[in-house]
């Protein structure tokens, strides 16, 4: 019979497809790296301290400043680098699907039409379409074969008209995982990308939030100075007063009046940060330069840190920071790549067909007779690529033993960056405490030296230097202040918080794939 055979196809078919479940290369295994129990540089029991508590999301909102709020989440949603980072999250997903649209079967609906003619000097005349054959010579099967009345009475061919219409479809059949190789890189290249904008998000909210901390704190330096501008004005009035009525000397004056005018140049070198810190958290809204002077331009109070800072667990470092996990899909991708290489040393068996109705003549497209059709196995085996591919296979794995280094130094500076802000964090609280008794102590002085003064006991000289002293070692707490507030939020930066938070993010995955 002549479909005696059908069946063993069948099976060497079915046993082809079924070896499509194994995958050449090597399958990668999640490794949770080794941390501490508890943090290194833990935090003193002062101000604010940490605790193992989950780690807040939305940990913004733990200075209770609502301004900042609203500036974190115009941020999220107008950052002209983070929409970048999404369009590149994009790009991965269009490149996950078009790995994907690999294993499914490619179908395609095809007509044409055209107006030929032959040249009867060309390979036609093998077929007997020659301008000096005639039937004769045809028919004698000595100059080929073919209708000799392609050819017209002047010995040239006649142009005619071909239809045509059908589908066609292929399928390469995964039998070393080629495929799902690609697809296993391409998921986890998305993943990785989808890691990196969250990165970038995590670095955008910790930036928004250190500079409004420090236009907080140059407002805050403005006020002060313009508080001591006021004192040391009212002070030369004074000395210009008893210096009329001989009780003050020039040299008075001249002291009074030159600690005035250091005060008031340390105005324009404030007022230009304020402008620059302004138009930075502008630039973060992806607004124009001042944009946000009505919304800021109103001093307010540093954002304080709370008494209780959670920072969750070390374990839960590599799970949270955005950095540490975008560098281990890395890695997997780099694995999976490994697979792609070794799998081209393979055959690769290729399915086939497509179904045709051509004729001559418009009418006859639809006669059963005019189909055509072909269907079959195509199968290629490379035999010699001049060390092509194994030079690729040992490129694969040279990349997978550097993403394998990137993930670890990438979970060592994590490591090293939360240790340093938690340092950080604990030295600018110790610091702001001593500036507080600074500043008391040097308010008793400054008060004490007027008295002397006013009683012709103490110097004027005295009077001027403590009053700087007190304006010194004010202008020191409030950038103590702020550096407590920034170092909190440099410390939620290194622990990758934030992305968590309930903000719209592109999905992990495309959808489902569409025709296209």
């Amino acid at each position: 019979m002549p479909h005696a055979d059908l069946p063993s196809r069948l099976t060497a078919l079915a046993m082809a497809t079924l070896l499509g479940g194994c995958a050449v290369g090597p399958d990668y295994h999640r490794q949770a790296p080794a941390a501490p129990a508890q943090w290194h540089e833990s935090l003193p029991a002062a101000d604010a301290h940490a605790t193992s508590d989950a780690l807040r999301p939305d940990w913004w909102n733990l200075y209770g400043d609502p301004v900042l709020s609203a500036l974190v989440s115009e941020v999220v949603s107008a950052n002209l680098d983070l929409r970048i980072a999404s369009v590149r999250f994009e790009q991965s997903a269009a490149q996950s699907t078009i790995a994907r649209a690999a294993r499914l079967p490619q179908v395609s609906l095809d007509a044409s039409y055209a107006r030929e003619r032959a040249s009867p000097n060309g390979v036609m005349s093998l077929l007997g379409t020659g301008v000096d054959q005639t039937s004769g010579t045809i028919a004698s099967g000595q100059n080929g074969f073919g209708p000799a009345g392609l050819t017209s009475s002047n010995g040239q061919s006649k142009p005619f008209d071909l239809y045509q219409y059908g589908a066609s479809a292929s399928w390469e059949v995964d039998l070393w995982g080629h495929v799902r190789r690609q697809m296993e890189v391409a998921k986890a290249n998305l993943q990785a990308a989808q890691d990196d904008r969250r990165a970038a998000l995590v670095s955008l909210m910790a930036q928004t939030a250190q500079d409004y901390i420090a236009l907080r704190a140059v407002q805050a330096q403005l006020a002060l100075t313009r508080e001591h501008i006021g004192l040391a004005r009212r002070s030369v009035e004074l000395t210009t007063m008893r210096r009329e009525e001989g009780a003050a000397s020039q040299l008075d004056l001249a002291e009074a009046s030159g600690l005035l005018h250091g005060y008031e140049a340390r105005i324009p070198a404030l007022e230009s940060q304020e402008t620059h810190l302004v138009n930075a958290l502008s630039f973060l809204v992806g607004r124009e330069p001042g944009a946000l002077r009505a919304q800021l331009g109103t001093p307010a109070p540093i954002p304080p840190v709370p008494a209780q800072l959670p920072v969750g667990l070390p374990s839960q470092l590599a799970q949270r920071r955005p950095d540490v996990r975008a560098a281990e899909e890395r890695l997997h991708a780099a694995t999976a790549s490994i697979g792609v290489a070794v799998a081209e040393f393979y055959p690769r068996l290729t399915l086939s067909g497509s179904f045709d109705m051509q004729a001559l003549q418009g009418g006859d497209l639809g006669s059963w007779a005019s189909r055509q059709y072909g269907i079959g196995p195509a199968i290629s085996f490379p035999l010699f690529q001049g060390g092509r591919l194994k030079g690729q296979v040992r490129l694969r794995r040279a990349e997978q033993k550097q993403a394998a280094i990137v993930l670890q130094r990438t979970i060592l500076k994590a490591w090293h960056e939360i240790d340093d802000a938690m340092a950080d964090l604990a030295s600018a609280q110790r610091e702001r405490e001593r500036l507080e008794a600074a500043v008391s102590e040097n308010r008793v002085a400054l008060d004490v030296a007027r008295k002397r003064h006013a009683q012709g006991a103490g110097d004027f000289l005295h009077v001027l230097a403590m009053q700087n002293a007190l304006l010194a070692s004010q202008s020191a707490q409030v950038t103590a202040n702020a550096e407590v507030s920034g170092a909190a939020t440099w410390l939620y930066r290194a622990l990758g918080g934030g992305w968590e938070a309930a903000y719209p993010e592109p999905p992990a995955s495309p959808d489902k794939p569409d025709a296209g």
